[in-house]
C-alpha cells in the first residue's frame, strides 16, 4: 500500500483519488480556523505560491478534534480562509485525524511517517508540552497531537518528514526546496 492507494472526500463530498497528485510534492496539513496556529496560513500560502508551478501541492484537511477550533461546514471554512489569508489552496472535507473515525489516510500518513521534527526554542518546547496536556485525543505515539501538524511527501509518495504544529511552515522551504529537485 501506498499514499497513492487513498481516496478522500472534497470539500463538495466529491471522491478525489491521491494518485492523481503523483510526481509532485506534498504538503499535508490538519488545520483549523480558529487556532492559535492558523496564522500559519500565511506561510502556506506563500509557500504555495513560490512553489505550486515548480510542483508544490498543499493539500488542507479541516479538523474540529483539537478544542472545537474548526467550527462551520466546508464552505464556510473556505471562505474564512480565502477572505483573511487569501489562500488559493483549496481545502478538503472536514476529517478526524484520530481515534476510532479517524480517516484511513491519515492513518497511513501518521504509521509510515517518520518521527516528528521539533523547532528549536523554549517558547516551542513550552507550547508543545501544555498542548499534550490539554489534546484529548492524543492516546498514542503516532498520534497527531494538534491543528497544524505538517507531513511533507516526496515524488514518489514517500513521507519524509513530519513537523509538530509549532514548526514555521516557512522554515521548511528549504527541504520543499530539495525535494522539488
Amino acid at each position: 500500500m501506498t499514499i497513492y492507494d487513498f481516496t478522500v472526500k472534497t470539500r463538495s463530498g466529491e471522491n478525489f483519488n491521491i494518485k492523481d497528485l503523483k510526481g509532485k510534492v506534498l504538503l499535508i496539513v490538519n488545520t483549523a480556523t480558529g487556532c492559535g496556529f492558523t496564522p500559519q496560513y500565511e506561510a502556506l500560502e506563500n509557500l504555495y505560491e513560490k512553489y505550486h508551478e515548480k510542483g508544490l501541492e498543499i493539500l488542507d484537511f479541516p479538523c474540529d478534534q483539537f478544542g472545537h477550533q474548526a467550527p462551520g461546514d466546508n464552505d464556510e471554512i473556505r471562505e474564512f480562509c480565502t477572505a483573511k489569508y487569501k489562500t488559493q489552496f483549496d481545502q478538503f472535507a472536514k476529517i478526524e485525524v484520530n481515534g476510532d473515525k479517524e480517516d484511513p489516510f491519515f492513518t497511513y500518513i501518521k504509521e509510515n511517517a517518520p518521527k516528528e521534527k521539533k523547532p528549536d526554542g523554549i517558547k516551542n518546547s513550552l507550547a508543545m508540552k501544555a498542548i499534550l496536556k490539554i489534546s484529548k485525543t492524543f492516546l498514542k505515539d503516532t498520534d497527531i497531537s494538534w491543528n497544524f501538524t505538517k507531513f511533507l511527501v516526496d515524488k514518489n509518495g514517500k513521507i519524509v518528514y513530519r513537523f509538530d504544529p509549532t514548526f514555521d511552515p516557512a522554515k521548511m522551504e528549504p527541504e520543499i526546496i530539495k525535494l522539488l529537485g
